[in-house]
């Protein structure tokens, strides 16, 4: 499994390390909860109620094999993409950079339909299926994690399509970071998006990049030293970032980040004492006591802005950058990581076994893995912030090679530096840990003392 954090560590860190990187195959042109960065709550859409179902390929009788007649399906159809919508920055990024090239160059239309958390979306795809539905309302699903595996394990999803994408070749399905997700076998059942790794934001205006906390074990000493100048996100549905936060320390604590890849309880029965243990250690420290959480990443941006503590958090490649831009943090702020156990993966889109508009929602697969769009994803002030779902080594064409480096030569002083992201990143853990983190937080840290 080594090989997979090495593999990972080169997507994740393309974004910045990319300069000339080689120059093997191109593809034409196709991206967690997460699932994914948020910034702010903004659920606005410019249509929320799905379209109508086209009757072309309701019934999944597309020819994946003959691109052009998927590009004849698709036009004039409205794709519906069910998102999560916490994030006014990545929904205004959505609209914009893909919904106006859908329309202009395909004549689809744009459809996003924001949703607080992914399950919610999972959810309705199992629920038209009870009712019989054979043809659903939800083209595409921005996904990752456990959402993922409950609807392959409904069989409810699109089989064979994510590597007959003209722009799946620009992807290295070779890499386990890419070809599995949270350990599950992605099965050409969905097509990746973009990547994140889970980061801390600090204010250099107040702190000195010497004195920051390079460990759980250091977080601790210095939450303890500075009392109720931390704290962060409750681990929960819709709050994937706390969750990634304390599946961090149970990382630390055990020592070992590769062994929670596949599910054991025996394993998590061993060392989730030790968790709670240290986490109730860390509670009497934090901002108010503990007695409260923040709810999201917004509120605990709010905290950080209002210098009510000293450390927010992000899962943008692109650091605090995008944050600085919507003005939700000081123009000063600077991400960091700790030394080990930052976990990072990719997210994807999938589509559902009963979507009404299957060419349409190929075609936008396609789209966002177009070295244009992925450049733009990591751009700061576009307010996406996330990484690259491709391997830039796979890119042929010499402009879109120079606007992937000119991309990566924008993230500025505001970004990890990519050495660092590269020495802390690890993979996250099986589906399964999710639920158990957030449901046993709930007990042992929220409820108890």
């Amino acid at each position: 499994m080594q090989r997979s954090f090495v593999l990972l560590i080169i997507a994740l860190c393309a974004a910045i390390m990319l300069a000339a990187c080689g120059t093997p195959a191109s593809g034409p042109a196709p991206e967690d909860a997460p699932e994914a960065a948020a910034d702010t709550t903004d659920m606005e859409t410019a249509t929320t109620e799905p379209a109508e179902p086209s009757a072309d390929d309701s019934t999944g009788a597309l020819n994946l094999d003959d691109w052009n007649s998927v590009l004849a399906a698709a036009e004039g159809q409205t794709v519906n993409w069910y998102m999560w919508g916490g994030s006014e920055s990545i929904n205004t990024f959505v609209d914009t950079f893909y919904g106006e090239a859908l329309q202009e160059r395909y004549g689809i239309t744009l459809n996003r339909v924001p949703v607080a958390d992914t399950v919610e979306v999972v959810n309705q795809v199992l629920s038209e299926r009870e009712a019989g539905q054979e043809v659903g309302s939800v083209d595409l699903i921005w996904i990752n994690g456990e959402n993922f595996l409950s609807l392959k394990q409904a069989e409810m999803l699109f089989p064979d399509w994510a590597q007959q994408l003209p722009n799946s070749a620009l992807v290295d399905w070779d890499n386990p970071a890419v070809n599995l997700d949270f350990g599950e076998p992605v099965d050409d059942l969905e097509s990746p998006w973009s990547s994140a790794q889970f980061q801390f934001i600090y204010d250099s205006a107040r702190m000195n990049e010497d004195e920051l906390p390079r460990s759980y074990a250091e977080l601790q000493e210095w939450a303890c030293a500075n009392p109720g100048r931390f704290t962060y996100i409750a681990p929960g549905p819709g709050a994937f970032q706390g969750t990634r936060f304390v599946k961090g320390a149970l990382f630390e604590l055990s020592g070992d980040a590769t062994q929670w890849l596949e599910f054991d309880q025996a394993l998590w029965d061993e060392w989730s004492p030790d968790l709670w243990a240290y986490l109730n250690e860390l509670k009497t420290c934090l901002w108010r006591e503990g007695e409260t959480y923040p709810a999201d990443e917004n509120e605990l941006h709010g905290l950080f802005a209002n210098q009510e503590v000293d450390f927010s958090i992000t899962q943008a490649i692109a650091g605090a950058g995008p944050l600085i831009t919507e003005g939700l943090v000081p123009e000063t702020s600077r991400a960091f990581v700790f030394d080990n156990f930052m976990i990072g993966d990719f997210n994807y889109v999938t589509i559902p076994s009963n979507a009404p508009n299957k060419a349409a929602a190929l075609v936008l697969a396609n789209l966002i893995l177009e070295p244009e769009f992925q450049a733009a994803q990591i751009i700061p002030e576009n307010g996406f912030g996330l990484g690259y779902a491709i391997d830039v080594t796979r890119v042929e064409d010499p402009a879109a090679q120079a606007q992937l480096a000119e991309a990566s030569e924008q993230l500025g002083p505001s970004a990890t530096p990519a050495e660092d992201l590269a020495q802390s990143l690890v993979g996250d853990s099986a589906g399964e840990y999710q639920s158990l983190v957030e449901q046993e937080w709930r007990q042992n840290i929220l409820i108890e003392n």
